[in-house]
């Protein structure tokens, strides 16, 4: 399996997390089981060869919204995507799907424009003032204070751009933190108190919801936000 992020503009830092693709090395008749963990983010997806099936067969292209457990999916041993990986924020400015639409589940969209997509974005440099304010805060009382909202103010614009109040967002990005860096990490302990854990038993408790595996063992199959 061949996952690979490209770097991005720095105007489309705080709206764009990443351009990625994911080529499987797989037979056409085979179907290779993977697993989507959390990790903040809406993807925008563009599948260019082989099948995919989350459920059900899904669309050459499709936009698959914030989840909070794993999910399963498989891919055909041909398969081949490509993908912008958003911040919720985001979403709107590209799309008239609702956020509440999109919660734990993909729907088809027409074939992307990622170069036109990120021209848009990039005009927008407010809203990514603030993602990167949001992104960059280790509690909900630092995202206030960067943001400038209040906490009234805060809960109403995350309702309306994230869908999801603001501390059970700062979980998903704490653990999307934790498992992007974990490959390569020797010891747990440390990597948990890095990454903002009260203790390795917290991150173990998260690992477990959110990755449905241990912490270990996410860190021997995880490629990019999937686990194989």
């Amino acid at each position: 399996m061949d996952y690979r992020e490209t770097p991005l503009p720095p105007p489309l830092a705080g709206l764009v997390k990443a351009r990625w693709t994911l080529a499987a090395d797989g037979a056409a008749d085979e179907w290779l089981p993977q697993q989507a963990t959390p990790d903040g983010c809406i993807e925008v997806i563009r599948r260019t060869r082989g099948r995919s099936r989350w459920g059900c067969a899904q669309s050459a292209s499709f936009v698959v919204g914030l989840v909070d457990r794993p999910q399963p999916f498989e891919i055909s041993g041909d398969a081949a995507f490509e993908a912008l990986r958003l911040w919720p924020w985001a979403w709107k400015l590209i799309g008239d799907i609702p956020l509440a639409a999109l919660h734990g589940r993909w729907q088809a969209i027409p074939s992307p424009d990622f170069a036109g997509i990120q021209t848009r974005l990039a005009a927008t440099p407010e809203l990514a003032a603030i993602g990167r304010a949001i992104v960059a805060a280790t509690s909900v009382a630092a995202m206030g204070e960067a943001t400038g909202m209040n906490p009234r103010a805060q809960q109403r614009w995350f309702a309306s751009h994230v869908g999801m109040a603001p501390r059970q967002y700062l979980r998903l990005l704490r653990f999307q933190g934790a498992f992007a860096t974990l490959p390569g990490e020797s010891t747990l302990a440390d990597h948990a108190a890095d990454r903002g854990f009260a203790d390795q038993a917290h991150m173990a408790r998260d690992f477990r919801t959110l990755a449905g595996v241990s912490a270990s063992t996410a860190r021997r199959r995880a490629r990019g936000p999937f686990l194989d």
